[in-house]
This record gives C-alpha cells, structure tokens and sequence, in this order.
C-alpha cells in the first residue's frame, strides 16, 4: 500500500512541476465566485480555463481547485508550438486520438485537406481510424499529388454550407467528415434547431454572410441595411457570452459582421467565449417581444372585428388530423373555423414573465433579459404566441386574447388572485410549471375551464380539466413498441446491464419481446443476437446501451443479417455514443435508425410559411420554444372555432401544427394527456422522414 501511496505522490509531483513549468498556477474556488470573476483576476479569458478544466463548464464547486493559465493559456500554447513546428519546414508524426476526424487534424496543423491525403494516400481509401500514425507534413510544402494552383487553395480557408429543406445535422457532419458536435461548437445557433436555408460554418473563421432561407430570399434582400456608418457612435467593452455567434451578435449590435471583424480585428482568428469587443454603446439585445409591455394586473386584450363566413386566404394554412375510430389510423383534413361557429370564444395565456424581478433587478432590464434563461424561454413561447394570435386574427376568428403574468416560481404563483378573471375563459393554456397548472386546473375546475400545460414533461396528477400537451416517457417508448407492433414485426432487445430501468419497463409493458444474451463480461453475444431474427418477418432490434463495443457489435452483427432477413435498428431515446467518429453514420442509414420523437422536422408549406413570417417579424429563426407557444396557442384558437368545446375536440380530433401533434386521450384516473408522438428514421438519402 505504501509502495502505492508513493509513486501516487510521485506522479502527483511530476505532474505539478510539468504544469510550474508550462506556467498554469492552482487556484482554489471561494464560495460565490464566477468563472467570469476569476478570468479577470488572473487576465485570461473563461475560454483559457474552460481548456485547462473542461468540468467547470458545469459549475464551479467552493474549495475545488483550478488550473489557470497564467499567461495565454496551455491550449494555445500548444497550437503555436504546433504551428512553429509545421512551419520549421519538418514533418511530424500524429497519432490519431478518438473523435479526431480530417478537419481537426488539419485545423490543428494548419494543412490543406489534400496536404494531408497527399502525405498519407490510404486516407482516400479508409478514412481516418484511432490510432493510425499519420505523417504531417510541413506549412507550405507541395503535396507529392497533383498539387492544385494556388489560386485555388485560398477559397478552400473558408467552407460554408447552406442548409437545404430535409437535410439533418447528421447527414451534413458525415457529408464534411466532423461529428455533430464540432458542427455545433462552430454553430451554437443550430443546437436546437437546424432552420432550412442557415449558413453554416464548416472551415474557416472569416466572417459569414447573413444567409437567406431558400423560400425567404427575395424578402431578405428587398431589406435596406442599417446605416450606422453615417452616424457618430460612441462605443463600449462587450464580453462575448457562451453559445454566441458572429451571427448573433452582428443582431444584437445591429452590424454587419463584416462591420464586426473591423472594429476587432481580433475576430479574423475565431469568435471565443470570453473575449472583450468593442461595440457601439447604447445597443441592447432584441427580445422577440419586449417583456415591459405586459403590466402585471392587467391584461393585453384583442378584440377583433366581428368574422365573416368567407376565411380563405391570407392566413398561415396549417394542415391538422382528424383521429379515425378505426385501428388508431390518422385521416388527413383540413381543420377550418365551422360556418355559424361565430359565438366570441375567449383565451387566456398565463406566462411567467415576473415583472416584478426584471423591474427591480438593478443590473436593468435588459441585462436580464440577456442573462435570464428562464425569461428568455418565456420571450420565446410568448413570440410564437403572438405568431399565432395574429394568424388567427387574419382567419378573421372570433376569439379574444387576454394574457397575463403568472409571477411564477417552481411553487407559486399568482393564479388564485386572478381566479375571478379566468372564470369565464373557454380556455387558459399556462402556468408553465406543473405545480402551478394543477393548481390552476384545481381552482377553475367547478367552472369547467380547459387549462393546458404547455411545457411540463411531469405525470400529472388526476384533473378532469387538466390537459398535458408534452407526452410523458412511458408513452414516447409505448408509442414506439406500438408501431412495431402494427408492422408485425419480431421485436429483439439488447440492452446493456446497466440499464435497468429501461429492462424492467420492457418486462413490465411489453411482453414477447425477446432480449439478446450478453456474455459474461457483459458484452453482447452476438450469434445468439443472429439465431433470434425470423427471415420471414421485419426485425425491430432496440439497442439500448452507451457502451461503444456493444454498439458495434449489434450494428456488425444486423449488417452481417440483412442477406438473410430484413433488419432495422431501433432506439428508445437519444444516444450520444452514436454521434461519435468511433460509430459509422452510414451504417446506422443502412440500418434506417429508427427512433421516436414529440416534435418533427419538415418541409411542408405550411411550415415553411410560419418560418418566413416568424422571421420577418422577430428578425430572428424560431426556436424550440417560440414554435411550441405557436402550436399549442394556434392548436388551442383552431379547437375552440369548430362548433364544440375543446374538451369534444380533444376527445374527437388529433391535430398536427408546425413541430407538434395533438392527440389526446383520457387517462384512466382522470384528466388528459398527450399521445401525439412521430416514429422517424433515417432514409438512404440522409433525411430524417416520418414512419407514422
């Protein structure tokens, strides 16, 4: 024990003099205090520390210790020692690390994609493999290939890719040999979506160009710039916060990027978190909607003129479903406002925008708005809101909005002192927190009043007028099974043993399927996998496990299968380890990975139409947030205009708007919930497409 003990202390004290040496400092962390806080004590940026420990992106935990780079930083360091290197006119040795791919490896090194292929020519047959030792060559060299003219090098510093109608983020990582995560660190704006027609970033700093959306092009370009060049601009220090973009802050300071990179020419290196900008003074942050113009008490009304009978035209055309009685199965229709349905039927939004806290916060309103992920999210929904309320308002629907704040915590909020304004609701869609919703749906129950839950994921409790749009776990996975099912299919799990919950839920709810032996040191066994599929029969194999060996064991041992019998790999929920360079992307097509999912993407018309006008309102592309306050509200205003309650449509229609579909059902112990889930898989052609 002691012999252990000392070469423990032994390394310890290598390991701290490797770091003396390379000038990194400890530092141990007070309570309160910010990565922001330190970076400025020590004159780096939180970029430099972030390298050096990668946990404290999580939070910083009192008395832990951190490495700090005391002059540029460890990483840096060792890029420009990288660089020299390179340049020096020597070739290096580089053994290829997991995750690395052709673009991170000639990043680091500063190479042409040919340079690299050109000094190693089996990179053309077999890609890039862990562990493979590739020779770098020197900055500068000619490639022993066919060299191209140095004309047509440059443009290749700089790819930029725009995004097509169907296109996933996957298909694009593997189309540029990345992983999805390096093209989300170069595009954090597409980590929640991926909008058709933005510009991304796939080699190169140089700033981007604003990119219109295929169907928006003419729009766009019919905008005049804003002309900040003819008018004298005082300026400010702005610290670059994480997850922003050129793109992003070129909205926020109303700049061209170009504009940008000028008056910090620092940005022609890269956009990092942390860094000081000189910007003009005096601009703020667009909010989708300003927060300041929904008073706490009183309610923002609408009351349009009085509908006509004609509703054709002009409005956002969403195509909706009505549920069939017949084997669950979903008829297409067009869902419209009935004729003689003119009675005035009112809706009420309660949204936690505390205004309270933004106005007494003394860091001002719009720092908050930038720094409050809780109110951004609200500003979100209540921009898709808004979308919908004034598509309703071109339908020329009969329905008044009221929309109030809830003054929302996870435990309170103010719903019981606006009870006498609710009463008379046909429907309230809010609070937002699901202990606050049931609460509502408690107080307005002897009323009758319909409260939609918008955005919980929690059970809910037994509440006859309570309606919860996100549907829960066990009906995601059940609709999944389901769908096997009505394909007839022979069901087959593997899953790893350390997912035992997900075990138990298959034993418990859903019998005959049959699970895949695993070995004794828990790995997969794949002949008994083989000797499970029927060949006469579609095979549903639902992988269930992050441990990398057993995925490829089941992908080999499907593919090996598809001679003999039809095979199709299914997960339960989203797994990391399959955006991974260690997972074959093409595989998981061949096996059209199947997955289910609450929201879709599409390139339907109706869509396409609500992105465009989101966008020329908000100046801005909708996110997860702003088109679920859109479907959920215009969901809400279209149920309301059919002649019956929205509890007999809830009972009698499934619904599809822009991401979400609608389908309620009762629960056995009271109250209603949503089963409206896509089945999606991945075609040959990359896409993401919709099996259900």
């Amino acid at each position: 024990m002691k012999y252990y003990l000392t070469v423990l202390s032994l390394v310890f004290f290598i390991t701290s003099s490797a770091f003396s040496q390379e000038k990194v400092v400890k530092y141990k962390v007070s309570s309160g205090e910010t990565i922001n806080q330190i970076a400025q004590k020590f004159k780096v940026t939180p970029f430099d520390i972030y390298q050096l420990n990668p946990d404290a992106r999580t939070g910083l935990v009192p008395n832990s210790v951190l490495l700090i780079p005391t002059k540029t930083g460890e990483a840096k360091k060792e890029v420009a020692e990288t660089k020299t290197a390179v340049a020096s006119g020597k070739e290096i040795i580089h053994e290829v690390q997991p995750k690395e791919t052709f673009w991170s490896i000639e990043h680091k090194y500063g190479i042409t994609d040919e340079a690299l292929k050109a000094a190693n020519p089996v990179l053309e047959k077999d890609g890039v493999q862990i562990g493979q030792k590739l020779v770098i060559p020197a900055k500068g060299s000619t490639p022993k290939a066919a060299a191209k003219p140095a004309k047509e090098k440059g443009p290749e510093k700089y790819v930029f890719h725009d995004v097509q109608p169907k296109e996933t983020k996957f298909g694009i990582a593997k189309q540029y040999n990345m992983t999805v995560d390096e093209l989300e660190k170069r595009n954090p704006d597409i980590v929640n979506s991926l909008p058709v027609g933005y510009r991304l970033t796939i080699k190169g700093t140089a700033p981007k160009t604003e990119s219109a959306p295929v169907e928006t092009a003419k729009a766009i370009e019919s905008k005049k710039p804003v002309e900040t060049s003819k008018k004298a601009v005082s300026y400010m220090d702005y610290q670059v916060k994480p997850k922003e973009t050129l793109y992003s802050l070129g909205r926020v300071f109303h700049l061209s990027q170009d504009e940008l990179v000028a008056l910090n020419p620092s940005l022609s290196e890269g956009l990092k978190e942390g860094m000081i900008l000189k910007v003009p003074a005096g601009y703020v942050a667009p909010a989708p909607i300003v927060a300041a113009q929904v008073p706490a008490e009183k309610p923002i009304e609408s009351t349009w003129n009085k509908p006509v009978e004609n509703t054709g035209g002009g409005g956002i055309k969403i195509i909706d479903k009505v549920k069939s009685t017949e084997n669950e199965n979903v008829e297409i229709v067009e869902l419209s406002k009935k004729k003689g349905a003119n009675e005035r039927k009112k809706v009420v939004l309660l949204l936690p925008f505390n205004m309270a806290k933004v106005q007494s916060d003394t860091s001002g309103t719009a720092n908050r708005i930038k720094n409050d992920k809780f109110l951004n999210m609200t500003l979100d929904f209540y921009s898709g809101a808004m979308m919908a309320i004034d598509s309703a308002r071109t339908l020329k629907l009969p329905i008044d909005v009221a929309i109030y704040d809830s003054q929302e915590t996870k435990t309170t909020s103010n719903v019981s002192s606006l009870s006498s304004k609710l009463q008379d609701a046909d429907a309230v869609i809010g609070p937002f927190y699901q202990s606050n919703a049931e609460a509502a749906a408690n107080t307005l129950r002897m009323y009758n009043v319909p409260v939609i839950s918008p955005l919980s994921k929690d059970s809910a409790n037994p509440i006859e007028n309570l309606y919860q749009t996100i549907p829960s776990n066990d009906v995601i996975r059940n609709s999944m099974f389901d769908y096997m099912r009505s394909k007839n299919g022979n069901i087959i799990a593997v899953v790893d043993k350390k997912k035992e919950s997900v075990i138990n839920y298959i034993k418990q709810n859903q019998k005959g399927v049959a699970f895949a032996t695993l070995t004794e040191t828990g790995g997969l066994d794949a002949a008994n996998l083989k000797s499970l599929l029927l060949p006469n029969r579609m095979n549903y194999v639902v992988m269930e496990t992050g441990n990398t060996a057993m995925v490829k064991t089941t992908i080999k041992a499907l593919l090996d299968s598809q001679k003999s019998c039809q095979v199709q790999l299914v997960i339960l929920e989203p797994n990391s380890t399959l955006d991974t360079d260690e997972i074959s992307f093409d595989n998981l097509v061949k096996l059209k990975l199947m997955y289910p999912s609450v929201t879709r993407e599409s390139d339907e018309q109706s869509v396409l139409i609500y992105e465009k006008q989101y966008r020329l309102k908000n100046k801005a592309n909708p996110t997860t947030y702003a088109t679920r306050g859109f479907d959920v509200t215009f969901d809400t205003m279209m149920r309301l205009v059919q002649g019956k309650t929205f509890q007999e449509t809830a009972d009698l229609m499934t619904t599809q708007q822009v991401d979400n579909k609608f389908q309620y059902y009762r629960k056995e112990d009271g109250g209603h919930a949503n089963k409206g889930v896509y089945i999606l898989y991945y075609d040959s052609d990359l896409t993401l497409k919709v099996a259900n």
